[in-house]
């Protein structure tokens, strides 16, 4: 059997720990040959393949980014898509694809897997907004960087008494916000899934000062006040119909500043999450991620995405996976509202 591998979406710290643990296994248990297909779905589109072997993937296992690289490309939107991409398989002799990516590259695999191309999905963000799965690859990475950041920020926040804004990536889901917030101590999170009042954030920014504390607000991009729309500073859509998300940290610092009296800053983390060596854990579920997609190619067990499930690595089907993002129970957010108002 010869079998493809895809990344496609944003690049993500473990995609490379991924594609490692398909190939050894896949090689060294299965006897599968393997290609690369090149830049995601564009790859499909353009006939852009690559040899894929055990040398190829050594020494990856630590490596940010993807060795193979990756778009933001949408197939069906593209003149003939589904055909050029079963020619591209069909040229190439390919049996079956295992498709790394977040919703919206798995959301594509969900369609072609109904198509009847025959594909394992494997969930990757940093925004962990994968249903179906308790955690994605790369999340724990982009956390563990926003919060050292968050850590930062602190010390030259207190040496000047001002107020820091931290704008971190999500997009519609604040699992990082949230996460990162807590870890690094944040006085105020504010998350997508709940629309914010400037005036209470104002206040609590007030009531840090009043004890001589420089207040640190971790805001998600897509968060949005209750009354207000979305800040955005580029309204062009991708292949995928998304607006790149930008703006709510810079508006926060200017209404602290312009409310309390008090200087505000912003810090925009932007691709600094996304980028660098995984962080263990994510080397961990990323590889486990690889081998029991393998498994499932070689059962012929096709149109499911490998998931974590408390420790469990199953398969849950691609089209329940992709019906819905996930998004921040208000409940966990409630757990934690008395540290941050």
């Amino acid at each position: 059997m010869k079998v493809g591998v895809l990344t496609g979406g944003g690049d993500c710290p473990g995609l490379n720990a991924v594609i490692r643990s398909v190939v050894r296994k896949g090689v060294q248990e299965y006897a599968f040959d393997f290609v690369g297909v090149r830049d995601g779905w564009l790859g499909l589109l353009q006939d852009a393949v690559m040899p894929l072997d055990v040398p190829a993937v050594r020494g990856i296992l630590p490596r940010g980014g993807t060795i193979l690289g990756s778009s933001r490309t949408n197939p069906l939107k593209h003149e003939d898509g589904l055909r050029r991409v079963r020619d591209t398989l069909a040229a190439h002799g390919v049996d079956a694809l295992v498709v790394i990516g977040g919703e919206d590259t798995l959301g594509v695999a969900t369609e072609l897997s109904g198509q009847g191309v025959p594909l394992v999905g494997v969930p990757k963000t940093i925004d962990n907004d994968v249903s179906g799965t308790d955690c994605t690859f790369g999340f724990n990475t982009a956390v563990g960087i926003a919060t050292e950041a968050i850590d930062r920020l602190h010390t030259t926040a207190e040496s000047h008494m001002r107020t820091l804004v931290v704008e971190v990536m999500g997009r519609h889901s604040g699992w990082i916000a949230l996460h990162a917030g807590v870890a690094g101590g944040a006085n105020v999170i504010l998350i997508p899934e709940r629309p914010f009042d400037i005036d209470q954030v104002c206040e609590q920014v007030k009531s840090r000062f009043k004890i001589n504390y420089a207040p640190i607000v971790v805001a998600a991009e897509g968060a949005v006040p209750k009354e207000g729309q979305m800040f955005l500073k580029d309204q062009s859509l991708d292949e995928f119909g998304h607006v790149r998300l930008s703006g709510i940290g810079e508006w926060l610092a200017q209404e602290i500043s312009e409310r309390t009296g008090k200087d505000a800053r912003t810090t925009v983390l932007g691709h600094v999450q996304r980028g660098g060596t995984p962080s263990p854990f994510d080397r961990w579920l990323a590889t486990r991620f690889g081998l029991h997609a393998i498994d499932a190619v070689k059962d012929g067990d096709f149109g499911t995405m490998v998931a974590l499930q408390g420790t469990r690595i199953v398969r849950h089907p691609l089209a329940d996976a992709t019906a819905r993002t996930k998004l921040v129970d208000p409940s966990l957010y409630d757990e934690f509202e008395v540290f941050f108002g």
